[in-house]
């Protein structure tokens, strides 16, 4: 290899790389697409026949790489949590209104931020260089679609160091979108080579970036936005807009419309331009996200089980459209609530196929006074669930039906009993042997966050329980090949994999374990909180409700549940048969190798500031083996502050709450 080939793609790869900044950050293109297109061509041609000189970072890398078998799974160093939700003014002052009291002052500012309707990601830099990317998955878990990302333009392959340090290790986080004149085109291509369609620009960006072919992901318009960051070691960051300036810096593209330094008034009057504006821009998006500018103040708030306390979203009004109500039924969940569906005659809301939308209970069906044969205004709630909005009474013809809640069960033919629950009447069947309830209690055991069982869909569980199969979750490992395959569609092929499938899940985590037994207010995150705390289900199972409420996270609701769920018989014996058919339940981040003797076994740690000889992720691992439950927030009943330097205000909170504070050096003595 000659000095000059080496010398053409070293500059070959900066320039492109520049060329893809100034197009994808700065909007300031200084070549032709066609330009770039024939460089980037001969740097593939140079690369293919000097394989070395490809680098991690080489535009190259953004054309696909070879199939993957399946996409492996990696966990988020720091959640990526779900945003609270504001659908009027009010809900965003009570939101300020909090922070206040909880910050113990009124000088707060806030950035805001177009909502984007797109795919979240995580993008893990390590010295400079892309090393994976990750999609959102469940907050706690993603999976890696790094190829796939390396495809998208706006993405750096590589940090810029023009202004700051590399840092060892920043994982941002952004948005993936396709614009709407890309998915306009896209489309448009799909049709003519005879493929179906995508229903809206996100799920399109959706299934794009979960291919497993990173070639055909090269060929779709996808795009980013950053707005966040995981860890960030070796770079602080006081304020979100000094993140947002630093990340754009470093190479990423940061949304043009982002305002900081904002008091709470400016907040929602830049929310009604953002709204004036939304059809005029060339991405969809849903809302406007509202943040505590002050890193300080974020760290102080912290956090729920699933959102922050210091941002929150304010969604947008959905687009309203009318149609018709043709029927209305009732559905039968697994704790056997009875839940009202409107049948609708099928309108395009926001590019989705509406034809059910939730009535939620028998009291709103009165205080609607909602009929069948209505036309009626129908949205999305939150953009997500199909909602009922309201009747227009001046086109009812005297046709209407007017609607009843049944008396007796629609599956199981058994009496229902009315409960009022806060200020609404709930409608259930109490039968636990009624079939709509065993069916989605079986279809939540073996869901992909639970067991995960490939082959248990919805219509073979129907058939299962209807064959008399499954009566019981626990049944779901006592099915046999021979009479599996002699069910109608199974087959002895589509039998045995099942089989195959069902074995292979007898070794699961104790957190998805807990989902699965869909125990009432216990989700993932509850699930994974309590997990975390035990070493085994035996100790979880006789764990009085009080000692589950000291968990932090952990509410009465979901503690009650818990201790109501294990204090059954027949729950218990349910769990003795899941166990005795070989199912293997692996704590994998519990506390099954924490020392009880220890000075923090069972007290209340919080962490503050930066420790020099350790990261304070390493400090909560060594307090968590201690048997210390870490907290992210000061109360009363927190036993210790361990304030490192730069402490800040949760330090002046423990101060006035009386608690024990440690130094570095004292809580290197007591470890």
């Amino acid at each position: 290899m000659n000095d000059q080939i080496i010398k053409e793609a070293r500059t070959l790869q900066e320039e492109l790389n520049q060329h893809s900044y100034r197009y994808h950050v700065l909007d300031d293109p200084v070549i032709s697409d066609t330009e770039y297109d024939m460089m980037l061509k001969r740097l593939i041609e140079i690369e293919d026949m000097c394989p070395e000189l490809c680098t991690p970072d080489s535009p190259t890398r953004r054309v696909g790489a070879q199939p993957l078998d399946a996409f492996k799974q990696a966990e988020h160093s720091i959640p990526m949590l779900s945003l609270d939700n504001a659908f009027d003014d009010s809900d965003v002052l009570d939101f300020h209104n909090r922070n206040i009291k909880n910050l113990n002052r009124d000088d707060i500012l806030y950035t805001v931020e177009p909502k984007l309707d797109g795919v979240a990601v995580e993008l893990v830099y390590e010295n400079g260089i892309l090393v994976q990317a990750t999609t959102r998955g469940d907050g706690i878990t993603g999976e890696v679609i790094t190829q796939n990302v390396q495809t998208i333009r706006s993405v750096p392959l590589k940090l810029r160091q023009d202004k700051h340090k590399t840092p060892g290790l920043l994982e941002v986080r952004g948005e993936v979108i396709i614009t709407l004149a890309d998915f306009e085109r896209l489309n448009a291509q799909r049709l003519e080579k005879g493929e179906t369609v995508f229903a809206n620009p996100r799920n399109a960006a959706a299934g794009s970036l979960r291919q497993l072919d990173s070639k055909i992901t090269a060929t779709r318009p996808l795009d980013i936005f950053v707005y966040g960051t995981g860890r960030a070691d070796g770079v602080v960051f006081d304020t979100q807009a000094q993140m947002l300036a630093k990340l754009k810096d470093y190479g990423f593209p940061v949304n043009p419309h982002i305002q900081s330094a904002l008091t709470i008034g400016q907040a929602l009057e830049s929310y009604k331009k953002l709204e004036a504006v939304r059809a005029t821009l060339a991405y969809e998006i849903d809302g406007m996200v509202i943040k505590v500018d002050d890193m300080k103040f974020q760290q102080a708030l912290g956090q729920k089980i699933k959102s922050p306390r210091w941002a929150i979203a304010y969604k947008f009004a959905a687009m309203e459209k009318v149609t018709t109500i043709k029927d209305i039924i009732v559905q039968v969940g697994r704790t056997g609530i009875l839940t009202p569906v409107a049948v609708l005659e099928p309108v395009n809301i926001g590019g989705v196929m509406v034809s059910r939308a939730t009535l939620h209970n028998e009291d709103e069906i009165r205080r609607k006074d909602i009929r069948i044969g209505d036309r009626v205004f129908v949205k999305r709630a939150g953009d997500v669930i199909p909602k009922v909005v309201k009747v227009i009474e001046s086109e009812r013809t005297g046709n209407e039906i007017i609607f009843e809640m049944p008396e007796f069960c629609p599956v199981c033919s058994s009496r229902i009993e009315k409960s009022r629950i806060a200020s609404s009447v709930m409608n259930k069947c109490v039968n636990i042997s009624c079939k709509a309830q065993l069916n989605e209690r079986i279809r939540h055991f073996v869901s992909k966050k639970a067991f995960d069982i490939d082959g248990l869909g919805k219509k073979i569980v129907v058939q299962l329980v209807k064959e008399g199969m499954l009566n019981s979750c626990a049944d779901v490992f006592h099915l046999e090949a021979d009479k599996l395959s002699a069910l109608d569609r199974m087959g002895e092929k589509s039998a045995a994999n099942l089989i195959a499938a069902i074995e292979q899940s007898k070794q699961i985590s104790l957190k998805r374990f807990l989902y699965a037994l869909g125990i009432d207010h216990t989700g993932e995150s509850a699930a994974g909180l309590i997990a975390k705390q035990f070493a085994s289900l035996d100790q979880i199972m006789e764990t009085p409700q009080e000692t589950l409420e000291n968990i932090d996270g952990i509410g009465p609701e979901t503690a009650f549940a818990v201790v109501s769920f294990f204090s059954k018989p027949e729950n218990r014996q349910m769990i003795k048969s899941i166990l005795d058919s070989h199912v293997v339940l692996v704590n994998d981040e519990g506390a099954g190798t924490v020392e009880s003797d220890s000075i923090f076994s069972g007290k209340r740690i919080v962490l503050t500031g930066t420790l020099e000889s350790m990261t304070r992720d390493e400090a909560k691992e060594k307090l968590e083996v201690l048997g210390a439950q870490v907290t992210s927030s000061i109360s009363k009943k927190t036993d210790f502050l361990i304030a490192g330097e730069n402490a800040g205000s949760k330090l002046e909170k423990a101060r006035k709450l009386d608690v024990k504070i440690l130094d570095e050096t004292r809580f290197l003595q007591m470890i």
